[in-house]
């Protein structure tokens, strides 16, 4: 019998938003699990808090099935219950994480600082694993592959441990960062630069997603550069393998770090099953515009009363003139939100009144500039701001778009616009190499820092004389090469390359 090769799998954004990298870790986690060569484990991990430790992986007699529940039980509510936000709560955390990096700084700098890795059952809590890590992106159908995996409990923050490795930067030209016990794990995979090392015996692979921090620094925010190339530095530096999202960030990664030309792939990211070629349906968009509008303070119309709220959206949404152009991502300025809402203010004075735009995304950073040229938009019932919108009617609003638009400035991958072409609609997208290597030819392209280059393609695409056969032509393209992205096309190479760091065949 063959012996299975056991993979770690860091899943710590899984708990953060639907789409992004929290997206692809449900997605690579679900497809790994799928492999026959493989036992794969899920490692919990929060940025910011300290979890409940869960089971010793080693018991002893007195370790009652009670007493195991319990742990777990606890391991639930460190994860669930968010920890209160008063003043003296926030305090109380922050000299905790104080003391335990200055602690684990201390121990790592003499060869002592390990993390050990406690183990949690999921086989009781498969409802719980399901919904907190992986309803907003997988299928029901996938539930079983995935809520009853096994999983590891580092009770250490992620920032806490990067925290510990920058601290030693004061006496050393690189960052030492603490080491996970791992010795039973065969192939450990990070989620972008991880900031901590493996045992000896276990490879680290980090899932590299962009290079963004290090090479567009102004588009991130607080110490995330310093956070990113020092634990990047790192794992280059402790033999990491590299699994890079597209050819350009591999590129990116390899003209910072040539000497880890031999350890760095490309491993494209997959595109969820849950998109699909459907029938149009405006009725449905037009409902889950309407039920799944951001409810946050600043961005919204006021009303007086729910009978005014109700008329409000009823009036704007329904009708047989209801179209849209689409962007799906955070709000933040990296993703280029007021070049496409200039450019759609453009067509609607220019082409087509009735045009609305829907925005799909959480709260960034730094988006006063794109609340305030979204206000009276809003105010009047033009846009729309979306969160919290599931895979399946992502789908429908992406089929019934006229256009969905990425016009980011920096991408490591670019999901939005493969989803679309998946969902059978149109994709328009800033000339990035990025997307000119993940869209190819099934996108029609315009200069990001233009209004005019990106209105000029809207008008081309969607209001030309032969816009009818470029949008036919666009959507048979983009099936195809969207389907670069499913599973069964990129499954192999992951398979190929685990097999390989763990010596075994595929």
């Amino acid at each position: 019998m063959q012996v299975k090769t056991t993979v770690l799998v860091e899943m710590r954004p899984a708990l953060e938003g639907f789409s992004g990298i929290p997206q692809e870790v449900r997605l690579l986690f679900c497809g790994l699990s799928r492999l026959p060569h493989f036992e794969v484990e899920g490692l919990l991990q929060t940025s910011n808090r300290f979890l409940v430790n869960g089971v010793p992986r080693k018991r002893h007699a007195h370790f009652t099935p009670a007493m195991a529940f319990n742990r777990y039980s606890k391991v639930i509510a460190s994860l669930a219950q968010p920890p209160p936000e008063n003043l003296l709560h926030r305090a109380a955390r922050f000299i905790r994480t104080r003391i335990i990096s200055a602690w684990l700084s201390l121990t790592t700098s003499i060869g002592l600082g390990n993390i050990r890795l406690t183990g949690f059952n999921s086989s009781e809590f498969s409802a719980f694993i399901w919904q907190t890590l992986f309803s907003k992106t997988l299928a029901s159908r996938d539930l079983g592959s995935v809520a009853f995996a096994n999983y590891r409990i580092c009770s250490v923050p992620w920032k806490a441990m990067h925290a510990a490795g920058l601290a030693k930067l004061t006496w050393r030209r690189t960052a030492l960062y603490p080491k996970l016990s791992t010795p039973d794990v065969d192939v450990f995979i990070g989620q972008t630069p991880y900031p901590g090392r493996v045992s000896k015996d276990t490879q680290m692979v980090i899932r590299y997603h962009d290079a963004i921090p290090v090479l567009m620094p102004h588009t991130t925010r607080g110490d995330h550069q310093a956070t990113h190339f020092r634990a990047l530095q790192s794992n280059v530096r402790h033999g990491a393998w590299f699994a890079c999202v597209s050819e350009t960030t591999r590129t990116d990664l390899l003209n910072l770090f040539p000497e880890a030309s031999s350890r760095v792939v490309t491993i494209h990211n997959m595109v969820s099953d849950n998109y699909f070629l459907e029938d149009a349906n405006l009725d449905s968009a037009r409902h889950i515009v309407r039920t799944r509008i951001y409810e946050t303070s600043g961005w919204l119309p006021y009303f007086l009363t729910n009978r005014e709220e109700n008329t409000f959206y009823e009036s704007h949404l329904d009708g047989d003139n209801f179209h849209y152009l689409l962007m799906v991502s955070t709000i933040e300025p990296r993703k280029n939100h007021t070049r496409l809402i200039a450019a759609w203010e453009f067509i609607k004075s220019q082409n087509d009144p009735s045009l609305k735009l829907v925005i799909v995304g959480t709260l960034g950073w730094n988006y006063e500039s794109i609340r305030t040229a979204l206000a009276s938009w809003i105010e009047h019932g033009e846009a729309f701001l979306l969160n919290a919108v599931p895979a399946g009617e992502l789908r429908t609003l992406y089929r019934n778009a006229l256009a969905t638009i990425c016009p980011s400035l920096g991408e490591g991958f670019g999901f939005s616009g493969i989803e679309a072409m998946r969902s059978g609609g149109i994709t328009i997208a800033s000339d990035i190499p990025v997307h000119r290597e993940i869209y190819d030819d099934a996108a029609v392209y315009f200069d990001p820092h233009s209004t005019a280059s990106l209105a000029e393609s809207l008008s081309y695409t969607l209001y030309g004389d032969h816009s009818w056969a470029t949008i036919c032509d666009l959507k048979q393209r983009g099936q195809e090469v969207s389907g670069r992205y499913l599973p069964e096309v990129i499954l192999p190479k992951w398979d190929r390359l685990l097999a390989q760091l763990a010596g075994k065949p595929a």
